[in-house]
Formats: structure tokens, C-alpha cells, sequence
């Protein structure tokens, strides 16, 4: 561990929340609710984050959100090198006082959605690990997960629903499951009720880890956008059977879609959130020919 001050075991242990009440008084800060600003405050929450981003010194860490650098601590004293980005500049401005100073720490001031993840450590593997703001957890993975330097392992506390959508398990799958899996395989990690934050927001959260695969199933490029505009269709029907979902919304013949449920081995009836991410990338490899014809959606 770091003998630096800032990240001494004392200083690693989370504010209760009566400290943090007054340690945000005292700065002049109050939790914006637009900004989703819920400040984890159980170090048992904080220790399984830690533990499952599988941190090694040297490792370098995009945290987005990082608050009062609870967190933030914890990484650097696990000697991983850091990028906060914050978007808050009086959180910002507190952050600078209290870590700029410690070794392998930078801050961004600035909108994580702005950031190209090709600014991000450039040409090094990262990993993100963060108490993301819930409002951005969407977009935040299309920007990290979209591109062609994903990080190597995320580790994000999102709100419990959202964390089950993500692993759903065929049976239960969405577009966002199927966008994420196809990247990245997808575990919840731990379930944290939502009295470990201050504020306590409205719902409980979870601990969530995505591993990037070797290799994307569609990777990168126009081939993956025509996968995403099948899926897309897929669910845009998910009460109706795959087959008159798809002939439905894409320009399909009922016979062509037929033909590539029929070599992909998925029965006509069967509903878009039963099929597995490989059943998704079969039939694309099926249909990509027609879906990037002239037309296609």
C-alpha cells in the first residue's frame, strides 16, 4: 500500500453517513439529484468493488463519477493509476485539494460521454471501474463497449434492475443484454441495498462485471451495425413470435426468414428474448446479406 497520507488505512474506510452529511456541509456541497449523485458509504460494498476489478499495481483505471474519491482511494491504494472524470466542479475542485498530489491520480474535468475512449490511456488496455451516475449507464456503455478499444474488464455499480437486464440469461434478454454480450460476458457480482448509499436513492443496486471477450461475436465495423438493426427489430416484437416479429419489421420475405431460423435451429415460434447471442449472430450471418441491401432499416 501507498505511504502517502491521502491513502492511509484510515483514510480508505468510508464516511459514515453522518460524516459524510457534514463533510459536504462544510465544503458547501449538496447531492444533485440530476446528476445522480448517491455517495456509497459501506465499506463492504466498496471492498467487493475492489475485489472483483482483480486490480494489479500498474494497472491503469478509468473511474467515472468518482464523488469524494471514496473509491478513488481505494484503486489508487491498490497501486492502480487512475483517471477520474468528474463532472461536478466544486466535487472537482475538492478532489484536486485532497489526491492531486498522490502519485498515478488525474483528473478530467468533464462529461464522461464527451471523452473518445481513444483519449483514454492511449494505446494502453484499461479497465473501468466506477459508481457510475445511473441516468448515463446506457449511453456510458454504447461509449466504452461501441468502440474498438473496449476496456479489458468493467466493474460498474448500476441499479440492481438494469445490472439483471445486462446478464439476463436467454429467456430474459433485451437489446441492451445482446448489445453488452456481445462484447463483453456479463455477472452480477453482489446485490447493495440502497441504505449503503447517502443519499439512499429510490432502488437497490449491484455490483456489476463484464469481462471483455477475446474476440466480439460481430466485431467492429458495418457488419456489426446491421446486427445491432436485426436485434433492434427483434425486440421492437418481443410479445410476438421471432418469425412474424422479423418479417414485421425488416424487408423480409417470409421465406427468407424461414430459411435462416430453419439453418440456425431456432423454431418460428420461439420469442426474441429466449434466443441466446449466438442464435442473434447466426441469423445476422444469414441475413446479412439482405439487411445491407438498399432499404434495410
Amino acid at each position: 500500500m501507498s505511504g502517502d497520507p491521502a491513502l492511509a488505512a484510515e483514510r480508505l474506510a468510508p464516511p459514515t453517513p453522518g460524516q459524510l452529511r457534514r463533510l459536504l456541509a462544510a465544503e458547501g456541497l449538496r447531492p444533485k439529484r440530476s446528476l445522480s449523485q448517491n455517495f456509497l458509504t459501506d465499506a463492504g460494498a466498496l471492498d467487493a468493488i475492489v475485489e472483483a476489478a482483480e486490480l494489479a499495481p500498474g494497472d491503469r483505471v478509468v473511474e467515472v463519477g468518482p464523488g469524494l474519491g471514496v473509491l478513488t482511494r481505494r484503486l489508487l491504494a491498490a497501486g492502480a493509476s487512475v483517471l477520474a472524470v468528474e463532472l461536478d466542479p466544486k466535487l472537482a475542485h475538492y478532489l484536486r485539494r485532497e489526491l492531486a498530489h498522490v502519485a498515478g491520480f488525474e483528473l478530467v474535468e468533464a462529461d464522461a460521454l464527451s471523452l473518445h475512449p481513444r483519449e483514454i490511456f492511449p494505446g494502453k488496455r484499461f479497465k473501468l471501474v466506477a459508481n457510475i451516475p445511473y441516468h448515463i449507464t446506457s449511453p456510458l456503455l454504447h461509449a466504452f463497449l461501441e468502440g474498438e478499444r473496449p476496456p479489458d474488464l468493467a466493474v460498474l455499480l448500476v441499479q440492481l434492475e438494469v445490472a439483471g437486464r445486462i446478464a439476463a440469461p436467454p429467456g430474459q434478454m433485451s437489446y441492451l443484454s445482446v448489445f453488452v454480450q456481445n462484447v463483453a460476458s456479463a455477472q452480477v457480482v453482489a446485490r447493495v441495498a440502497a441504505a449503503s448509499f447517502e443519499p439512499a436513492p429510490d432502488v437497490d443496486s449491484a455490483i456489476l462485471r463484464l469481462r471483455r471477450r477475446d474476440t466480439p461475436a460481430v466485431p467492429v465495423g458495418d457488419g456489426r451495425d446491421a446486427f445491432y438493426r436485426l436485434v433492434q427489430a427483434g425486440f421492437r416484437q418481443r410479445r410476438k413470435q421471432i418469425h412474424n416479429g422479423l418479417t414485421r419489421e425488416l424487408p423480409l420475405s417470409a421465406a427468407e426468414v424461414s430459411a435462416a431460423l430453419e439453418g440456425c435451429g431456432v423454431t418460428p415460434d420461439r420469442r426474441p428474448q429466449t434466443l441466446s447471442v449466438d442464435e442473434w449472430v447466426c441469423l445476422h450471418a444469414a441475413l446479412a446479406g439482405r439487411l445491407a441491401a438498399p432499404g434495410a432499416p
